[in-house]
């Protein structure tokens, strides 16, 4: 009796004599196994009634439940239940603790995962402890992880993705109520209020991004769960799956890491400005000024995820069904939310080359210059067209932006941005432009402005490529000319180019590799050619009989040609014009890798280099331009030609007006190897050290230790006349001073 009485009040102690012994002590564990079903069936009623024993015995059996798998086989579904339909009813402390033990019972394998899944995913978005939600989102990402570490776990992927799904669809029936896209309170159960407030929608969303982000999922389902997130009556929620696919990071909020605050330069300045000057102040100052720097420095461009975009399922439909609540919601919706609907729209449109007409009607009524984020919205414009696009749809669009932005009663940027635009346009669509706009808009490059001059400049070259005839004679070039001249004419709109029969410049390539291959082959043969040339000679003494003349050759056909130095150099250039012109066969022997197309990139870099050398004009320039702004591309992992920015549109601009930090930076930049402006008295600057003077230590003397000295004193008690003395003394001595 002693001994059941002091383990039954002692249950660390018993835990441990139960892990290593469990046949021994199961009398003991039996017992505390039914003062927990007694306490549970009162816990259930009331919660708050000996809730620190029962969170003892919860821990006491998820420690032991291996030693007794049989007698402990309800024990999951226990907490779990508890869990679920009690969840609002518990106190945070028992709530962290379940959730706790039922990861332990995970981790100790009495459950799986998926059972595990299956009570963390509904607790997620109903708990408000930052702490306990932090936890549950970590262990669901690693106990997928864990799962998929060496090969995928098809099974357990498709049981948490179709439960992802269903939180994203149990929402789908609500009702967009006001501008921020909240809506109606429901009356139903806490789990259907849930849903239907977007709440279990957004975990799905920001869980499938996560998992997608780390490369654990990467195939067709999180794609479907996340554009199935795009139409979710939430804004939140949509505007979360937008970012997706748009590649932005703009929505932080759905994360629970620490976010590092942005480093007011001006403010900090401002406190060093008016607080005490310590050299210690200066060196944590100057730390963060280097943080923001580096900071700014390095934070990424946003990139489309080009990868999501070209595994949607159906993409027309989509697409459609974007335009649709775009169109629906314009008045509901703010604009920066529009902007993100537009922009994926279009990527979408570009990436797959859909045609939603309808887009274009209603993206003109936006394309004005008092438009907030005009830019965004140009960019989204230029993104949506591809080479299928219907000319005349775009017609009204190339007009109304000729009409708002490129007219002289605007400023000169917005010009140039409306001819950027124009020619974002055009590039993906040439025969969206009419002959007579694109005459008066060419004539802008004789403006004084440098950014009008540019964007008329690069719509005037763009059209020298794709449609020449559309231009005058004296505005057409010397290349497209020739080109005119020898028959060449512009695709019509539906027809596409014949099939490519050749890599360009994968002839070079070849010939530099021909070239490795025989300087390889000389270093290991000159051995075998030395030994092949020793006794060419021996024919000639080997026998005294044998005749020292020439040898006979017979020609017993009679043809044998001797050509001579001429035919030789025609057989050459025949043969140099033919390799100009000939077709590379390496890439029918070779398997061409990522550091070959490099290499390649290379060489024809190497080419246009010393075409442009050699005094190839600006046509060779620009293919210089073009090859290295591939490069950079290529190596910054940006190789989508649909991918432009607002950058491209406002072109290049003035120099802004520099902040506080910019101008204080160039100040410091320009004091650098100068001497301070002061005085050589003191220790310091001059030849011979020597301490300061007595007149100079007064002058930093606090006032309440010179106001009882001899001077001030004498000062207080001088007569009239010595006061008038002092100040004839001061006013001759100033008259001096300005002669």
């Amino acid at each position: 009796m002693g001994r059941g009485l002091l383990l039954t009040s002692n249950l660390p102690q018993l835990q441990n004599l139960i892990k290593r012994d469990p046949t021994a002590y199961k009398e003991e564990f039996l017992q505390q196994w039914n003062h927990y079903n007694s306490i549970r069936q009162i816990f259930k009623i009331h919660p708050e009634e000996q809730a620190q024993h029962f969170r003892e015995l919860v821990a006491f059996i998820s420690q032991v439940a291996t030693s007794y798998p049989q007698e402990t086989a309800e024990f999951p579904s226990h907490i779990s239940s508890l869990l679920l339909e009690n969840y609002g009813t518990l106190s945070p402390d028992t709530r962290k603790t379940l959730v706790q033990n039922l990861v332990m019972l995970r981790n100790k394998e009495v459950i799986s995962s998926i059972d595990l899944l299956k009570s963390l995913f509904p607790i997620l978005p109903r708990t408000t402890s930052p702490t306990l939600r932090s936890f549950i989102r970590k262990t669901i990402l690693s106990d997928i992880r864990t799962a998929n570490l060496r090969s995928k776990n098809h099974k357990l992927n498709r049981a948490v993705q179709a439960m992802l799904f269903g939180m994203v669809e149990r929402g789908m029936d609500g009702e967009v109520v006001g501008d921020k896209g909240k809506l109606r309170a429901s009356n139903g159960p806490t789990t259907d209020r849930t849903a239907h407030n977007g709440e279990e929608a957004m975990w799905a969303v920001i869980l499938t991004k996560e998992l997608w982000r780390k490369g654990i999922w990467t195939d067709t389902k999180p794609v479907a769960i996340i554009a199935l997130g795009c139409f979710h009556p939430v804004t939140k929620v949509q505007s979360a799956s937008v970012h997706f696919f748009l590649g932005s990071d703009e929505d932080k909020e759905d994360s629970d890491d620490e976010q590092e605050e942005e480093i007011d330069v001006r403010a900090m300045h401002h406190r060093r400005d008016i607080n005490k000057k310590t050299r210690s102040g200066d060196k944590k100052m100057q730390k963060k000024l280097n943080a923001a720097k580096k900071k700014r420095h390095n934070k990424p461009e946003a990139v489309a995820n080009f990868p999501a975009l070209q595994l949607l399922n159906d993409p027309q439909t989509f697409a459609e069904k974007l335009y649709d609540i775009l169109h629906h919601y314009d008045k509901r919706f703010s604009l920066d939310h529009k902007i993100l609907l537009m922009q994926l729209l279009s990527r979408v449109m570009g990436a797959h080359k859909l045609c939603v007409l309808g887009f274009y009607t209603y993206i003109v009524k936006y394309l004005t210059h008092r438009q907030l984020r005009v830019p965004s919205i140009m960019v989204a414009l230029a993104q949506s067209v591809h080479d299928l696009t219907p000319p005349d749809a775009l017609i009204p669009v190339i007009r109304k932006l000729a009409q708002e932005f490129v007219h002289p009663g605007v400023g000169s940027e917005v010009i140039a941005a409306g001819l950027n635009a124009i020619r974002e346009v055009c590039r993906r669509q040439p025969w969206s432009m009419e002959e007579d706009l694109l005459g008066d808009l060419i004539e802008y490059r004789k403006s004084r402005d440098k950014a009008v001059t540019a964007a008329a400049r690069g719509l005037l070259q763009l059209f020298r490529e794709v449609n020449p005839g559309m231009l005058k004679r004296r505005e057409r070039g010397k290349d497209a000319s020739m080109g005119l001249a020898s028959g060449t004419k512009p695709l019509p709109f539906g027809h596409s180019a014949d099939a490519a029969v050749d890599i360009e410049g994968l002839a070079l390539l070849e010939d530099h590799l021909q070239k490795l291959r025989e300087e390889d082959d000389v270093e290991m043969g000159d051995e075998d050619d030395e030994a092949a040339w020793e006794g060419w000679d021996l024919d000639s003494d080997s026998s005294d009989d044998e005749s020292e003349g020439w040898l006979d050759v017979p020609d017993d056909d009679g043809d044998l040609n001797i050509s001579d130095s001429e035919d030789e150099a025609e057989k050459e250039k025949g043969q140099q014009e033919i390799s100009k012109t000939r077709v590379s066969t390496l890439a029918t022997t070779k398997i061409l890798t990522p550091s070959d197309f490099a290499l390649l990139n290379d060489l024809r870099i190497q080419e246009a280099s010393k075409a442009v050398d050699g005094g190839g004009g600006s046509h060779a320039k620009r293919k210089l331009a073009t090859l290295e702004a591939n490069k950079k591309a290529i190596q910054s992992g940006q190789q989508d030609n649909s991918f432009i920015s607002e950058n491209d549109i406002l072109g290049p601009r003035k120099k802004a007006k520099a902040d506080y930090a910019e101008r204080m930076a160039s100040i410091q930049k320009g004091r650098e190897g100068r001497e301070k402006f002061k005085s050589n008295k003191g220790k310091v600057n001059k030849e011979v050290a020597s301490s300061s003077t007595n007149r100079e230590k007064a002058r930093n003397k606090p006032i309440m230790m010179i106001l009882s000295s001899g001077a001030v004193r004498g000062k207080k008690k001088a007569s009239l006349r010595e006061k008038q003395q002092r100040l004839r003394k001061h006013i001759d001595k100033s008259k001096k001073m300005r002669h």
